[in-house]
């Protein structure tokens, strides 16, 4: 156990935590273990904190995100894996649907009759709760992620990797906001209306077009406001002999 630690010691403070890093260290458990092992494993845990920058505004705030590295030498072969957590807001596009159904049906009360408006007065209704008085339900969501990465790489695509997830899911959450900055992040949420499926569909599609990615599987978790129950969807990349639907 002592050669273990003292081998870990020693290489926390050697440099970053690169693939090159981890695969040496794990070399030197197995050597120090020749006669007893075959396989090694290390698992690092950590938040990274990235400075996002505000929507509209000058601000800016961190955010946080779980990662976990992991590599594993099973005789001559090297696998990396990186988990992380990203979230983001999710909105309903039944929902929405429902809410604009009930918009058209307060404007036809509202304005019966009239073969002409005046677009002023249509203006001000639309900026009235009797206007609009319905709203869709969002809730925040939660993307998990693990990624079986190319072997040849020389750096964890930590940061690079949290910037496509959050591309493609379009409605990441915010640190500092200003007014117009949840102005448009409603504007974002109306224009990416999605279920737990979609947004798996989305994070699906960005991985298959990253080269860095050799497999993945993914959960997303839409922590639902109308129903006391979430909503799930669980997405891999099919390769075979690859990630199960669902490793619990």
């Amino acid at each position: 156990m002592s050669r273990l630690y003292l081998a870990l010691d020693q290489a926390s403070g050697a440099g970053p935590i690169t693939p090159a890093a981890l695969g040496a260290l794990l070399e030197k458990f197995l050597e120090s273990h020749a006669e007893l092992s075959t396989h090694a494993f290390i698992e690092v845990s950590f938040d990274l904190n990235l400075r996002r920058p505000a929507l509209v505004s000058d601000n800016s705030g961190w955010n946080g995100y779980p990662v976990r590295l992991r590599a594993e030498r099973r005789g001559a072969q090297t696998r990396l894996e990186l988990a992380l957590s990203v979230t983001y807001s999710s909105t309903c596009p039944c929902s929405a649907a429902l809410a604009r159904q009930l918009i058209q049906e307060q404007f036809d009360e509202d304005f019966a009759g009239q073969t002409q408006i005046d677009a002023e007065a249509l203006r001000a209704w639309l900026g009235t709760e009797q206007g609009i008085m319905a709203t869709p339900h969002s809730q925040r969501s939660i993307a998990e992620l693990r990624l079986s990465l190319a072997p040849t790489l020389s750096t964890f695509p930590i940061e690079a990797m949290v910037d496509r997830l959050e591309g493609a899911l379009k409605t990441p959450v915010q640190a500092a906001v200003k007014r117009e900055d949840e102005q448009a992040f409603a504007r974002l949420n109306g224009q990416n209306l999605m279920f737990c499926e979609d947004a798996a569909r989305r994070l699906k599609a960005a991985l298959l077009a990253d080269e860095q990615v050799v497999d993945f599987w993914l959960r997303v978790n839409h922590y639902e406001s109308l129903h006391g129950h979430d909503a799930v969807a669980v997405a891999t990349a099919g390769v075979p002999g690859g990630y199960t639907p669902d490793p619990g």
